[in-house]
């Protein structure tokens, strides 16, 4: 069946599995410590005009938000997230399940204002009673965002500046980075990312690779012993080589960020045709995610022939749902889709 569904639904780019296959029957050693990590790690930070980043490599997108905000919180604070952020609704209580509160902020189209970041702190720094309440020591936000939307750099400046002035680290999901980076409509670059926040990671999973998530610590906050507290969250290969081979495939030949043109242009074909056969969309996404209107009866129809996400009710007639394209993504899907609808 044709399908939309999401961007990681293939199983890894061409050129990554050929990486793997042709260094299968070498002998390396374990939990990340051999040269392809290494290797991959090196180009992670020269690409992030980084030299002095520490790179870590974990297995997915939870357990990476899960390790990294547990770990950077104290017991007694919470992490600040979008009311619609990945961690906040997705991700079963992962962060809960560590004992670390999600403290949500409002939101608009996915992004969060540093105007209602710097209000909510000074709302918990006036309260006579904040010793009595769980502290704001982080904020987490998605770069795209759970709605396809972007930060401009200006945005990132000023929410920056608030973690600054509060001293909380600043930590930015990036399942998604590269279709974020490729989009024509940013004016952020990796090198404006990695001075804007204290951590981010570079998502594979999403974009390209089987598995595996790139954590960039860039603001000298990585936790004491870290890759101990990766082990224990079970975000720790121990065939790490699997997640080093395809990071060190991905940041060869500016690969990394050829496959998430790819997408991007995938995607202004798909909005392409949707605008054509005269659909609505929810929002402007400049990303890979694209969110249609649908008339419920029109939405039971279309997924007899073609698979997409569910993403929330609109109204009583209709639904909110999610077109995602990737590196995959075909012209031949496209045609194909274009038929359907």
């Amino acid at each position: 069946m044709l399908s939309f569904e999401s961007d990681y639904i293939k199983g890894a780019h061409p050129k990554v599995l050929e990486a793997l296959v042709q260094t299968n029957m070498e002998v390396l050693p374990g939990y990340g410590s051999d040269s392809y990590c290494e290797r991959a790690a090196q180009k992670i930070k020269d690409a992030c005009g980084k030299p002095e980043a520490e790179v870590f490599f974990l297995v997915g997108g939870t357990q990476t938000n899960q390790t990294v905000i547990s770990t950077m919180l104290e017991n007694y604070e919470g992490v600040v997230a979008a009311q619609t952020g990945h961690v906040s609704t997705h991700e079963a209580g992962a962060i809960e399940y560590t004992g670390h509160k999600v403290l949500p902020l409002p939101e608009e189209h996915g992004k969060i204002k540093a105007a209602d970041l710097q209000n909510l702190m000074e709302l918990f720094y006036g309260d006579g009673n904040h010793e009595h309440m769980v502290f704001p020591g982080m904020v987490y936000i998605s770069h795209p965002t759970e709605y396809g939307t972007l930060y401009s750099k200006a945005e990132l400046q000023a929410i920056h500046t608030v973690c600054r002035n509060y001293d909380i680290p600043l930590f930015v999901d990036g399942a998604r980075l590269g279709y974020g980076l490729a989009s024509r409509n940013t004016d952020v670059t990796l090198k404006d990312l990695a001075s804007l926040c204290d951590v981010f990671y570079i998502g594979g999973t999403k974009v390209g690779a089987l598995c595996g998530e790139a954590v960039v610590f860039t603001g000298n906050r990585v936790p004491k012993h870290f890759l101990t507290q990766v082990k224990q969250h079970g975000a720790l290969l121990a065939k790490g080589r699997l997640l080093g081979v395809q990071f060190d495939a991905l940041f060869t030949d500016d690969l990394y960020m050829q496959i998430s043109r790819h997408a991007i242009e995938m995607a202004d074909q798909l909005k392409s045709i949707f605008r054509e056969k005269g659909y609505r969309f929810y929002l402007e996404s400049p990303t890979n995610q694209q969110f249609i209107i649908l008339e419920n009866g029109k939405m039971k129809e279309l997924e007899e022939l073609v698979r997409f996400s569910f993403w929330e009710a609109y109204d009583e007639h209709h639904t909110v749902v999610r077109f995602a394209t990737s590196w995959s993504t075909t012209d031949e899907e496209l045609e194909e889709l274009k038929k359907i609808l």
